[in-house]
């Protein structure tokens, strides 16, 4: 039986992944809301894992609010894993971001060189590499950059293709590729990090690229509505590389590592637009 602690409520993938683990008799699950929290090593005595989600993202960054996201997304998840550390955890894993190397479009390995290109990055990016620096053989550090997550009731990007793959009788038929990641895969990877005790650097992602074109097709299709893909857009977006059209049509993808095709990406957006898990 491992204990996992959850730290950040009312988080999407984190409450997906409490759900997910529940499905299995080997872990107990708790989650710490952490608004106006001061972490102590006590709160983490008896847990074996810490699963960070804690953070400020999904709202528009201002010259104001950048300080919000060193203070939450730097410096109290740094509090979190030193005091998950001297409350004895033996492992924790923190829920990073693709946004740490500052691309629209590119192709990211490993070795790439971190380069945020705004607060939410480089809060992200700083905390990576501090916590990174706690680690020894009792305190084993997992940092996840996963690329776009999706699933029913998620927010970001894909709530915006999804208007569009509904209301729209026609989509650019692009030939681009994106990493992307289903909800339960990557519950399922995280869960494989627990399970096997891993530590490093991790770009879970979906088995197979995606195109946006084929997953606005699917969203579609998965809503009785049809819609139709055409070409002849596309020598449009070939030359006005605007930052809309990098960030919708761009090649943005992981080397192919750390793959998670437990369920295909087909099967994923009829999930997701059914509004079902595949543990139901």
């Amino acid at each position: 039986m491992k204990k996992v602690l959850i730290t950040g409520a009312n988080s999407y993938i984190g409450e997906s992944l409490r759900k997910y683990l529940l499905e299995f008799s080997v872990y107990t699950v708790d989650v710490k809301d952490t608004i106006g929290w001061t972490p102590v090593p006590n709160d983490f005595v008896g847990y074996d894992v810490v699963f960070n989600v804690a953070g400020i993202a999904h709202i528009k960054e201002t010259k104001k609010n950048a300080e919000l996201y060193y203070r939450i997304n730097r410096d109290l998840v740094i509090r979190i894993a030193e005091a998950a550390k001297e409350g004895g955890v033996k492992q924790f894993i923190l829920l990073s971001t693709m946004s740490v190397y500052g691309l629209l479009e590119g192709h990211i390995k490993k070795n790439t060189p971190t380069n945020p290109i705004n607060a939410y990055g480089k809060s992200k990016v700083e905390a990576d590499e501090i916590i990174a620096k706690l680690e020894d053989d009792s305190f084993k550090f997992a940092c996840i950059r996963p690329p776009m997550v999706y699933g029913h009731g998620c927010k970001g990007n894909y709530q915006n293709l999804r208007r569009f793959a509904i209301k729209s009788p026609f989509f650019p038929d692009f030939p681009n590729r994106r990493s992307m990641i289903f909800i339960d895969n990557l519950c399922e990877f995280v869960k494989e990090t627990i399970d096997q005790e891993k530590r490093g650097l991790f770009f879970p992602q979906n088995g197979d690229y995606t195109s946006t074109s084929q997953m606005v097709y699917l969203v579609s299709s998965n809503n009785g509505k049809s819609i139709r893909l055409t070409k002849a857009f596309n020598w449009a977006i070939r030359i006005f590389r605007i930052r809309i059209i990098k960030k919708v049509f761009g090649d943005l993808t992981y080397e192919p590592v750390d793959l998670v095709d437990k369920i295909s990406f087909e099967d994923s957006i009829r999930l997701t637009e059914n509004g079902a898990s595949n543990n139901e």
